[in-house]
């Protein structure tokens, strides 16, 4: 098999990792070379090893590069995509795709146009807690899952620089949100009946540090994907709730447990002491009433995320991470954003009108009682 001679276009934190880590032991793919705009990174990549193209044009006009990943800022993406798909080359791009859904049609309208392939990195599909909830949902090992919580918390601040600026498409909505709204949409074969998002500006940064946002499918399931940036403690990586059991994964070390009812009658709860008071609704299920599950243990069963494109590209394989799926995260990314931006104006003036109401109340009740 002879792999697809690919070139790198951004030597950051994401470009260095696909090369260093992620494609090391890629046979389907063979890196022949790196460019970056900043001197420094162009002399990390050469000190590995890696011959170092002197600018983008010589990168593009060498016909030896079959395809081009772009690791590089999120508005800078949907340029680099489509000058490099005009100059012949196939595109692997770092997510967010781009900034919005017009740039990304735009993209795609010229993959089209040139018969290049264009696929996006959608890399946590693979990740193993989520591979976990994928087949608990699929084999309802714990019966139908109907609530499905998704967070990833860190007391780090947001990191870097330009993911503080909302030009380049920073902020957490952009940065996991993608992941995660990925990972929901790619397991749940259901449209979305609606969305509730309440954005975090707690750093006091342009963009926002963190987010809820409340899902409810058309078939039934409600998921809520939290990101925070300011958490100290953090909360399970997965919580699910299904008609037959609950499980947890605390994190990506798959640490965890998963409870399933047996389906045997259990007595009567006796009554437990709840701080100053007493309850039956909250005392714990009787010891037959559940059993402990092993966690299990799943490996993909689809081929990794490069070999994919490989086989799209020499063999007009069918993508695993689809354009128009990543178009429709795109859309509620899109769409959450409008919303958390209206939203900020709107309980602004709510708050500022509550405070006027609450000052008139005050002065009427002063007059009364002098």
């Amino acid at each position: 098999m002879t792999g697809i001679k690919l070139a790198v276009i951004g030597y950051g934190g994401m470009g260095s990792y696909h090369v260093e880590t992620i494609l090391k032991n890629e046979t389907a793919i063979e890196v022949v070379g790196i460019y970056d705009i900043l001197t420094d990174r162009k002399e990390a990549a050469a000190e590995k090893g890696w011959y170092c193209f002197s600018d983008l044009e010589e990168l593009l006009a060498d016909e030896a590069v079959e395809a081009v990943l772009i690791a590089t800022p999120n508005d800078s993406h949907k340029d680099l995509a489509v000058t490099a798909l005009r100059a012949g080359k196939h595109v692997v791009c770092e997510k967010p795709v781009t900034l919005n859904v017009a740039e990304l049609d735009e993209i795609l309208s010229v993959a089209e146009e040139t018969g290049n392939i264009f696929m996006v990195h959608q890399n946590r599909r693979w990740d193993p807690d989520f591979l976990i909830i994928r087949e608990l949902y699929k084999k309802q090992q714990i019966g139908e899952l109907f609530q499905i919580e998704s967070r990833v918390h860190g007391g780090n601040g947001i990191p870097g620089d330009w993911r503080h600026l909302k030009k380049h498409g920073g902020g957490m909505v952009l940065d996991w949100g993608v992941h995660l709204f990925d990972q929901l949409l790619w397991l749940i074969d259901s449209p979305i009946k609606a969305c509730y998002s309440d954005l975090s500006y707690i750093l006091g940064d342009e963009v926002d540090d963190g987010f809820m946002v409340h899902l409810i499918f058309e078939n039934g399931v409600r998921a809520l994907i939290e990101v925070g940036t300011t958490n100290y403690v953090n909360l399970p990586r997965w919580y699910v709730k299904g008609t037959a059991g609950t499980a947890k994964i605390e994190d990506w070390d798959l640490s965890g447990e998963v409870i399933r009812a047996t389906g045997k009658e259990q007595q009567t709860p006796k009554p437990i002491q709840a701080g100053v008071g007493l309850t039956k609704t909250m005392a714990p299920p009787s010891k037959e009433a559940t059993e402990a599950l092993t966690m299990p243990e799943v490996l993909e069963t689809f081929p990794s995320f490069y070999q994919n494109f490989y086989e799209v590209v020499r063999q007009g394989a069918e993508p695993i991470v689809k354009n128009e799926e990543v178009r429709y995260v795109l859309e509620l990314i899109e769409s959450i954003l409008s919303k958390g931006e209206q939203s900020s104006v709107d309980n602004c003036q709510e708050k500022l009108l509550r405070d006027i109401d609450a000052a008139e109340m005050k002065r009427e009740t002063s007059k009364a009682l002098v």
